[in-house]
């Protein structure tokens, strides 16, 4: 029996296989190339390689979409008859529950492998999605340092965990240590579009805008070509414009980077959807033409309710556009969402993606009192249906927002004196801050 590079047994594998294995891996950790396309080749190479079946089944899950859910549970189907290993097994398991919605239990099998397997980078990196995706922010850092010892520069795909190591570590508030691991991870592969997206995080709730547009736009060549995070990573240089002011250079990049290409990938849309209503929020002229097209694009998920966090993107996107169909449909979806029991989408979608859905639809038909009431108990309990904190800052943009246009001077003036602590030169901050001190003189 073959081994991988890590030292780990595979069932069914040749070498041809083996060697197509490891480079969808690579593309896997990296963000680069077609994994999917690679791992497919290393099928049609082995046939009976397990892990390769695997593999295909986690790449269809970890973009969270309804259309991946058959082609995994096919894989997984091959998988089950083919794994003679516990980890594979393991693998199996895990790849069905996340298939199945159970993403508590997938996470827990996720960590099963980890424990016997501390170095098997597909499992960290499908857990590491999973603690994403539920905003579990401790198992994001702590997952990895578990498996941390078991890893040297001596290993292939160091710098993947370190990446993850960092990503992590900014999410638990350890800034200084998160940009140490990231730029690592970047100096040992400088390919790596998550470890060079962890500094940018670090960056961005530290509030260091020019740091920020520096580090994304010198390191450009290595991150937006060919990489399936390119949109995610300039839509967070774009967050640097537009903590700047820079309007312009925003609307530019979302034409050119964002949606130039027209993407369908849900990931992508959720960028767009949140940069339209930052701008939006701000009272920026987007022109219909814009929140047109990416309902359009959004159109095909309005009834999936496979995730509360696209959901609730996707809403955003009807919202802007004014498509009361596609907007009510979202809604029925959202509903039967927090209907179906035991599937953790249920809990995501009846604790924080209703009432954040209400609350964006209240906020859009002007109704800012009823938005606040909705969205002040949410940011507390708003990594409950996952995102980063940057990704979830949308809640508290709308909420100060809100208190803004409904006159509230005493929560605009606490939610401000909150913003200032994390961005004390914000321009939107200061604005805010004078906005209250102004009407509390008048």
């Amino acid at each position: 029996m073959l081994h991988d590079q890590a030292g780990y047994a595979l069932s069914g594998a040749t070498d041809e296989a083996l060697a197509l294995f490891e480079t969808a891996l690579g593309q896997f950790h990296t963000y680069t190339g077609n994994p999917l396309e690679t791992a497919e080749a290393a099928i049609a190479a082995a046939p009976e390689f397990a892990m390769t079946h695997l593999l295909r089944a986690h790449l269809y899950l970890s973009g969270m979409e309804a259309p991946g859910i058959a082609p995994a549970l096919q894989s997984i189907a091959t998988a089950r008859e083919l794994a003679s290993t516990d980890r594979e097994t393991l693998h199996t398991v895990a790849a069905e529950a996340w298939a199945g919605g159970r993403f508590e239990a997938a996470s827990e099998r996720f960590d099963d492998i980890l424990l016997a397997a501390p170095r098997d980078s597909l499992a960290l990196q499908m857990g590491h999605l999973l603690d994403f995706y539920r905003g579990d922010a401790r198992n994001l850092r702590d997952r990895v340092l578990r498996v941390l010892p078991s890893w040297s520069t001596a290993l292939p795909y160091y710098h993947s965990v370190l990446g993850m190591h960092a990503f992590g570590l900014e999410e638990t508030g350890d800034y200084a240590a998160a940009e140490s691991a990231g730029r690592r991870a970047c100096d040992l592969n400088p390919r790596d579009a998550w470890a060079h997206h962890a500094v940018l995080h670090v960056m961005e709730m530290q509030g260091r805008v020019e740091d920020g547009i520096r580090w994304a736009t010198t390191r450009e060549p290595h991150w937006a070509v060919d990489n399936m995070m390119a949109v995610h990573n300039w839509w967070h240089l774009m967050l640097y414009h537009l903590e700047r002011d820079d309007h312009v250079q925003v609307l530019r990049l979302y034409d050119d980077k964002v949606r130039g290409g027209g993407s369908t990938v849900v990931l992508d849309l959720i960028d767009a959807s949140a940069m339209l209503w930052r701008l939006h929020l701000r009272g920026v002229e987007i022109g219909g033409a814009r929140w047109t097209e990416l309902a359009q694009a959004w159109s095909a998920t309005a009834d999936d309710g496979v995730y509360a966090f696209n959901d609730v993107h996707g809403l955003i996107a009807y919202l802007g556009a004014g498509r009361a169909d596609l907007a009510a449909r979202q809604m029925d979806a959202l509903h039967r969402s927090a209907e179906r029991g035991n599937f953790s989408n249920a809990a995501m979608t009846e604790q924080v993606g209703l009432p954040v859905a209400k609350a964006l639809t209240a906020f859009m038909d002007g109704q800012y009192q009823d938005c606040i009431a909705r969205l002040r108990g949410m940011r507390t309990i708003a990594n409950r249906f996952g995102g980063s904190h940057a990704q979830r800052d949308l809640l508290d943009l709308t909420l100060l927002e809100a208190a803004r246009r409904a006159d509230d001077c005493n929560l605009l003036r606490a939610l401000t004196a909150e913003r200032l602590h994390a961005r004390p030169k914000s321009p939107l901050a200061l604005r805010y801050l004078a906005v209250s001190k102004e009407r509390v003189a008048a």
